[in-house]
């Protein structure tokens, strides 16, 4: 008996059950790979939810890999489900994983396209358009999903309508096969011949009561009696072959979906579950469904919503001549009274329940590789359960639970499984905080079984896996980043390694930039010591040498650059000076910083003189001739910003670069350097005056020749301000700011376009909130004159 079927048919998957209820053969044969066999009796256990997949992977490459997906309205599913219980036989018939695999390398359950370059025919296409309908989809429901299994009755006639509309379907696949061969599915010859011995081994063992649940396109092959053994021998002789391992894996109806890649996927597998599993009136519960969603979304959806919906849907299937109402009526149905036209709400719903994110779950005895089994047990133990449905993280690196789960998911980012990804934080920026945004796709499955390689416990992996990067990092910048992940991930024996790779790599790169762009994250790593327990005293230490060399080089570095190595060379500069900030906070026993800024230093000794050896390299690329003015801008940007300027300094050279004997692009330059980069530089326009009176008088007294030169850097530098401080800036300009007059002090006379003087009521408002912050003592507060006082410095 032939059962030819749609993979992931739920209209087939009832008429297979019907079809076996009916004729109750003695053993069951499942299109798939016979390595299977072993493990078809897990299908039958309690812990195996679909949907899932059976893995297979050559053993010398697990990268190279076929899925065979099965979800619980599968017809082979449903095979295997029935035989498993009334205890008849199962085999799978389909040509070895060994060969495919060796065949098509890296596939998913079918080889890929025709070698020859022939396109594949969509059997369910050419019947659909041969009935006079344009969608594959809607046809395939009015003739299989909209009609009744027809088994009801009893004896000869219920077992004839149980498997008459295989017969039809299989003389249907008999005249296609007749039109166009194999129809551009080239491996398909020697599939079929495997499938036939192992029909002819099956019907030898028990009889002519066998039943075959396969693709309806390979009906037609197995039906014929045109090819003898000896022939399907001959192709099956000299195929390549590789070692290969099965496993049963977890699959989601996401992946099922034809647009996520599998071949014979489906494009609505959340819809036809629904089909296959209600009991009774899928309309009404489905639209039922429907409505909660939307409700659980804060959309106005009501029990009359679902009462009209079902009628439109029933009259949309009327007018349309169709039997039943289908996903393109019900769609039509909950877009027009449920959405109110709106294609918003209808794409929740299609993510949510037309696909579905729906995680199958495998049992803890199936076979599985030993990692795998080990990243299991720590899911569990941490109560990380994997999920279809992409969720975010919020981890507490103080709790002992969540560092762990951070040490896990930076480990397996390490192994290349990005179950988790990380992603900014909400509210707190602080370093003991972390935001993981996490989604299982079953190819992860792909990548434990790659990482296996490493070891067998996801430390063991990770440790083995970051050494042999560190051996093999080329750059210096690698190694550091290298050594950031080590720390993340709690890894202290990978850790000698790669501070052996980060110590040859710092010795010799002479490349500057190299050096500055990796000194960041080797900070960083300093600092996760402090907040994760890390002693970190040997990588301080080279940390410190780093920014040694990056000192002497810099300046060097910084001549006869062009605008794009001039911008380049800015953001290395911003990145040291942070960096040597949170260095010297680190070694000198510093407060950490929750922002992960360096700021002043209080500490002196090594690191307080490191510090200010960089002060001195930036004074002097501030005021050196020959170095881009972006760059010589942005130096006495970071020296006003850490208040190392004096008063006044910062008009000065001001001044001496926007005096005429500077060419307009070159101060244009500068301006960038120095107020560009985003609010701070307009804040500092907008509270000194002598800074943006000297900018006003420069820019009105740029040649017109020359305007249209400088007008683009201008532009960039101003447009990263916020609206409010262009505006603010713009009525500054309008009143007239005093280019003679340096930041006013409080109480005197008042700045173009503000008011006169100090409003003490409006400042004495935000005290309680100040001293809320502050942590004061609310029995200190008082109405008197240190009140006042106090407002006043507040205010100013």
């Amino acid at each position: 008996m032939l059962l030819g079927v749609r993979h992931h048919g739920p209209g087939s998957a009832r008429a297979v059950r019907a079809a076996l209820d009916a004729c109750e053969p003695g053993a069951v044969l499942i299109e798939g790979p016979p390595e299977a066999d072993a493990l078809v009796e897990f299908a039958g256990q309690e812990g195996m939810r679909p949907p899932v997949a059976l893995l297979a992977h050559a053993a010398s490459d697990p990268g190279q890999a076929a899925f065979w997906p099965l979800a619980g309205f599968s017809p082979e599913w449903v095979a295997i489900r029935w035989a498993l219980s009334r205890g008849v036989p199962v085999r799978f018939i389909d040509l070895p994983a060994a060969n495919s695999l060796a065949m098509a390398g890296r596939t998913e359950g079918e080889p890929a396209g025709d070698p020859a370059g022939r396109v594949r025919v969509d059997p369910m296409g050419v019947l659909a358009e041969t009935a006079g309908y344009d969608d594959p989809e809607r046809w395939w429901e009015d003739v299989v999903e909209h009609r009744g299994t027809g088994a009801e009755g009893g004896g000869a006639a219920g077992w004839a309508d149980a498997v008459g509309p295989f017969a039809a379907l299989g003389e249907a696949m008999a005249v296609l096969r007749a039109e166009y061969g194999h129809g551009g599915h080239e491996h398909d010859a020697v599939r079929e011949a495997h499938m036939r011995l192992r029909l002819r081994e099956a019907r030898r063992e028990f009889g002519d009561r066998v039943a075959v649940v396969c693709g309806a396109w390979h009906v037609p092959a197995l039906a014929g009696r045109a090819t003898t053994v000896t022939a399907d021998r001959g192709l099956l002789k000299g195929l390549p072959k590789v070692k290969s391992e099965l496993s049963w894996v977890p699959w989601t109806h996401r992946r099922l979906a034809r647009h996520s890649g599998y071949g014979a996927g489906i494009a609505s597998p959340g819809w036809y579950s629904h089909l296959f599993h209600a009991a009774d009136r899928p309309l009404e519960r489905w639209l039922t469904r429907v409505a909660g969603l939307l409700r659980a979304e804060d959309f106005a959806v009501s029990s009359a919503h679902v009462i009209e919906a079902v009628r439109l849907a029933e009259t949309l299937a009327a007018v349309r001549g169709r039997p039943l109402a289908g996903l393109a009526e019900t769609t039509d149905a909950v877009r027009a009274v449920m959405c109110e036209g709106s294609d918003v709400p209808l794409a929740l719903v299609h993510d949510r329940l037309v696909v579905g994110d729906v995680l199958g779950e495998v049992p803890e005895a199936a076979p599985a590789a030993p990692l795998q089994r080990d990243l299991a047990r720590t899911q569990r133990s941490l109560r990380l359960k994997p999920e279809a449905l992409e969720r975010d993280l919020e981890l507490d690196l103080r709790k002992e639970t969540d560092a762990a789960r951070s040490r896990l998911l930076h480990r397996l980012r390490l192994l290349g499984v990005d179950w988790g990804t990380p992603a900014a934080s909400r509210g707190s920026t602080g370093t003991f905080r972390e935001t993981w945004r996490l989604r299982w796709e079953p190819e992860l499955s792909v990548r434990v079984a790659e990482a296996g390689v490493w070891g067998t416990t996801v430390l063991s992996a990770a440790t083995t896996r970051a050494e042999a990067k560190a051996v093999d990092a080329n750059a210096l910048g690698e190694v550091t980043d290298l050594a950031e992940r080590c720390l993340l991930a709690a890894l202290p024996d990978a850790l000698p390694v790669v501070m052996r790779a980060l110590a040859d790599r710092a010795a010799l790169d002479a490349d500057v930039g190299q050096l500055a762009q990796a000194l960041p994250a080797l900070v960083r790593s300093v600092r996760y010591g402090d907040v994760r327990g890390t002693d970190t005293a040997a990588l301080a230490e080279v940390a410190v040498g780093l920014a040694e060399r990056v000192l002497v080089g810099l300046p060097p570095a910084c001549f006869g650059l062009d605008a794009d190595g001039a911008a380049e060379m800015r953001g290395h500069l911003e990145a040291v000076h942070r960096a040597v900030g949170l260095l010297s906070e680190i070694r000198a026993g510093g407060a950490e910083r929750p922002d992960g800024e360096g700021g002043k230093s209080g500490g002196g000794g090594k690191d307080g003189g490191l510090r200010g050896r960089w002060l001195a390299v930036l004074r002097a690329l501030a005021e050196r001739d020959g170095i881009s003015g972006l760059i010589r801008g942005r130096a006495a940007r970071l020296l006003l910003d850490d208040g190392r300027l004096a008063e006044g300094e910062a008009a000065r050279l001001m001044a001496l670069v926007l005096s005429p004997g500077t060419a307009p692009a070159e101060a244009a330059s500068w301006i960038e350097g120095f107020v560009g980069g985003g609010a701070g530089g307009g804040m500092l326009l907008v509270h000194d005056e002598r800074l943006l009176g000297l900018l006003d008088s420069w820019l009105t007294g740029v040649p017109a020749e020359a305007f249209t030169d400088v007008l683009p850097l201008l532009r960039r530098t101003f447009a990263a301000y916020d609206a409010g401080v262009r505006r603010t800036l713009g009525e500054l300009v309008r009143r007239g700011p005093a280019a003679d007059q340096g930041p006013r002090p409080v109480g005197g006379p008042p700045a173009p376009g503000f008011g006169p003087g100090l409003d003490e009521d409006r400042a004495a408002a935000v005290l309680p909130t100040v001293r809320l912050l502050l942590g004061l003592d609310a029995q200190h507060d008082n109405k008197g004159n240190h009140e006042n006082q106090y407002g006043t410095e507040v205010a100013g």
